[in-house]
């Protein structure tokens, strides 16, 4: 049996949009921070996303955990990219240090070191902002978006009905994979698999997880079938398919939409111009 993300009623003003509506701003917000590098303009965006999140209507502690992993892996991201500036040198051929750390210890005659840039400590500050004010948009949507509306708002986006329902099973698998998960974790700790005292290396560990993830797999794929089974039984894809429900765009939906056009294209504009390029403070590199 397929479950939903844990999706609640709530009397906000991003739950009042069109499903569709809020599909498609999204998208625009998405491609328009791709167009800017340079921090200032991001923090529009940020500012945007936050803004979102606080009128969603949404508790912390229904989002508690989510936030937790994004904000962790976020900056987990963030030091990387600062220790290490990958992809910076598409951006800037000059790097200006603000200081070194040298380590006190030696490893077979190599000192590691570390030089702090401008360019580096920029590069990672905007990689940090475009990538916080992405996760916050997206993270609302499994808590925004009504599982029952899933395929009709699909198929509204202008996709043929099998790919309709199948985004839509896709949305409705992955909750309930986790739950597959675990269920098949309590079961094998009741019978005394000791989950928790994993040791070895990676692949010693991947490999006594067998009794986790081979029931769940068999599981996932016994359960497509019979969704397969049951939607031929019933002639999909035969005919156009009707659906239970039907959107209707309102005034604000509409207004929605043209704020995220809008916004896309004063971008895409922009960018065009030259404008909104990597850029570091000159008190920075003075």
């Amino acid at each position: 049996m397929l479950v939903a993300w844990r999706y609640k009623k709530h009397d906000s003003l991003l739950q009042s949009f069109d499903p569709r509506a809020w599909i498609i701003f999204f998208c625009c917000f998405l491609a328009s921070t791709l167009f800017f590098w340079d921090f200032r303009f991001l923090l529009f965006f940020f500012g945007l996303a936050l803004l979102t999140v606080f009128n969603s209507g949404i508790p912390w502690k229904d989002m508690s955990r989510a936030w937790i992993f994004i904000f962790g892996f976020i900056l987990f991201f963030s030091i990387l990219t600062f220790l290490t500036g990958r992809g910076g040198m598409e951006l800037y051929t000059s790097e200006h240090t603000l200081t070194k750390l040298v380590a006190s210890f030696h490893i077979f005659g190599w000192t590691p070191t570390l030089n702090i840039t401008a360019e580096k400590t920029m590069y990672a500050v905007s990689m940090l902002i475009r990538v916080f004010s992405i996760a916050s948009m997206t993270i609302l949507i499994p808590y925004s978006l009504n599982p029952a509306h899933y395929g009709i708002t699909f198929r509204g986006l202008g996709l043929p009905d099998k790919i309709a329902y199948g985004m839509d099973l896709t949305m409705r698998f992955i909750p309930t994979f986790g739950r597959d998960f675990t269920l098949t974790m309590d079961a094998q700790k009741a019978r005394g698999y000791e989950v928790e005292k994993l040791s070895g290396g990676l692949f010693a560990q991947v490999r006594k997880l067998a009794p986790l993830i081979v029931p769940v797999t068999i599981h996932a794929i016994a359960g497509s079938e019979d969704i397969i089974d049951a939607m031929d039984l019933r002639a999909f894809g035969v005919g156009p398919r009707t659906w239970l429900e039907k959107l209707t765009y309102r005034k604000r939906d509409r207004v929605l939409i043209v704020f995220g056009i809008v916004m896309l294209l004063f971008s895409m504009a922009l960018s065009l111009l030259g404008v909104g390029k990597f850029w570091v403070p000159g008190f920075l590199i003075a």
